[in-house]
């Protein structure tokens, strides 16, 4: 984004047009909200830094003596928002992610806003690994690469020179790579790695980094990658800025301003329509966005509202992949299928029943017969309440699902923990329709490694991990299609197991079900969905919300 092509719109707005303001302030909003979401990643303090930054930009513009330099000067504001933010904090250390566990961080917002996949999802999702000063300055160096600001403005918002700059941005790309490295592990399949996490909570941090690095470091397999490493710079060269979330109402609003404040814009020449609108906030629709005349950001939500399902662009899907090689480059998904009809679901109510069939046990197809194509499903992309990446490893933990499109979970059994038998987990409070469609992960559980008698669900010296009666042999990776909200429970009682729950896309479902002994699987993937209704229903799914989530039968009328 260009300053001289907004320097008669500053000029304007600082001689006290509304409009101008109006646009000025709509226009270099979202350069705004991704300096502080991807600094914050996403923590629920984003709204208010970024209404700080937007109100102190507002209430300073006439102080800005040459319009080219508003981008600097902007940018400037929102640093010294953030740093001071981090020094109100009384503990300085790791974001406090609790208060926003709710809501969709801005790691898997660029990754589902943006469609990312492959090593560009891979840098987006490293972001989470770094600490909060190396955030602070990568926010500016990733705008800086995709072309949004200039090193001169970097060094300047940092308060360093250059020189300095340029150190610090090598040191802060060293261990971005590192996290990159994490994020590739994690989502590999090293039985180590497996057991060194087994009591991880999923919540990155300096500590768990430094241990899965030294980890990676000393491991054959984790160090192994499928594929040459691009450079950050060079994946993110061109890259677009994360749009301002869907659902959300944006205002901007000089109500807030002080007397003191509106009498200093009197007269520094403020025109009387401007004045006016210090004190009686005129609501303008631009762009999509509530722009109420002025300088506060607000994001306004009713307390009792679900939930934001973060669709704004029709294209727009979560890409967090599984443990296949995958392009750079970002890909949009092809075309969507016609949405099914809901005809029959309307004649039983909001959420009518569905589906004929019901998982069961089957039989292990040939470990060589390649996949049927999987059916495209309508997706317009998944949020969740853990973000792009949920480790449940304990019993009572528990992440809600919703939107349109489909879910990978990743089972991860550990027999050498706690053998026995195991307590499945279940979906509750289905609203809209969940299918499973499709099976991968290279293996099924209870594949036998080569040259062992060991196999995913145990071993004669380790004990085994035994199912329920009439409950299908899980994979490696299971997948289903969501088309509304679900919530799935970690149950664990009696054999230790976890899930990682992750938002995904039909081509990564499509892409790991292919992945087979050509490529070192120990067998292609199963693909089960068919795109009709009569598409396999999961095991222990059901409407209702019990008070014990483990109660949920094997097959529930849903």
């Amino acid at each position: 984004m260009d300053t001289r092509q907004w320097r008669d719109t500053i000029a304007a707005a600082q001689a006290g047009d509304r409009q101008a303001l109006d646009d000025l302030v709509a226009g270099w909003l979202p350069l705004v909200y991704n300096i502080v979401g991807r600094a914050l990643n996403g923590h629920a303090d984003v709204d208010d830094v970024v209404q700080e930054t937007m109100l102190r930009a507002v209430d300073n513009l006439v102080s800005l003596r040459d319009p080219d330099s508003f981008r600097s000067w902007l940018v400037a504001i929102a640093m010294r928002q953030i740093r001071d933010r981090s020094r109100r904090r009384a503990a300085p250390a790791p974001l406090d992610e609790s208060g926003a566990r709710d809501t969709v961080d801005f790691a898997e917002l660029t990754v589902l806003r943006l469609q990312l996949d492959g090593q560009r999802r891979e840098v987006a999702e490293a972001v989470r690994w770094l600490d909060d000063e190396d955030r602070q300055l990568l926010s500016l160096w990733w705008l800086e690469v995709a072309g949004e600001l200039t090193r001169r403005e970097l060094a300047a918002a940092v308060g360093i020179s250059r020189q300095h700059a340029a150190v610090r941005v090598q040191r802060m790309k060293e261990r971005l790579e590192t996290s990159r490295g994490i994020v590739r592990a994690l989502d590999g399949a090293c039985p180590d790695l497996r057991e060194a996490t087994g009591r991880w909570d999923g919540r990155p941090d300096s500590v768990w980094r430094k241990r899965l690095a030294r980890h990676i470091r000393g491991c054959g397999s984790c160090g192994i990658t499928r594929e040459t490493v691009v450079p950050a710079e060079r994946l993110l060269v061109g890259i677009a800025l994360v749009p301002l979330p869907a659902g959300l109402t944006l205002s901007v609003a000089l109500g807030g301003k002080t007397a003191a404040a509106a009498a200093g814009a009197a007269s520094v020449g403020w025109s009387a329509k401007a004045m006016a609108a210090l004190t009686q906030p005129f609501v303008a629709v631009t762009a999509g966005a509530t722009i109420v005349a002025g300088g506060a950001y607000v994001v306004t939500q009713p307390p009792d509202s679900p939930p934001p399902r973060v669709t704004a662009d029709p294209t727009a899907a979560s890409t967090a992949r599984p443990p296949v090689t995958a392009s750079p480059s970002a890909v949009a998904p092809p075309s969507p299928s016609p949405t099914p009809s809901r005809e029959k679901a309307d004649r039983h109510g909001p959420y009518g029943l569905y589906g004929t069939v019901v998982d069961a046990v089957d039989q292990a197809p040939d470990p060589s017969a390649e996949p049927a194509a999987l059916p495209h499903r309508p997706e317009s992309g998944i949020t969740s309440t853990w973000g792009a990446k949920a480790v449940m490893q304990h019993r009572g933990e528990k992440v809600t699902l919703s939107g349109q499109g489909y879910v990978l979970v990743r089972w991860q059994i550990a027999p050498q923990s706690r053998a026995g038998g195991l307590t499945m987990p279940t979906w509750t409070g289905l609203k809209g329709e969940l299918f499973h469609v499709a099976s991968g992960g290279g293996r099924r559980m209870d594949d036998v490694y080569t040259g062992t008698d060991t196999t995913g669900m145990g071993s004669p010296s380790l004990g085994w991990t035994v199912l329920p009666d009439g409950t299908q042999q899980m994979w490696q990776n299971e997948y289903f299609y969501l088309d509304g909200t679900v919530t799935l429970h970690q149950n664990e009682r009696g054999a230790d197991y976890g899930l990682i729950v992750f938002p995904s896309t039909w081509q990564a479902a499509q892409d790991d079900v292919r992945y087979g002994p050509p490529q070192g699987a120990v067998r292609y993937g199963l693909v089960r969905d068919n795109g009709k209704d009569t598409a396999p229903v999961p095991q222990y799914v059901t409407r209702e919300n019990p008070a014990d989530p483990a109660t949920v039968p094997q097959r529930s009328r849903v």
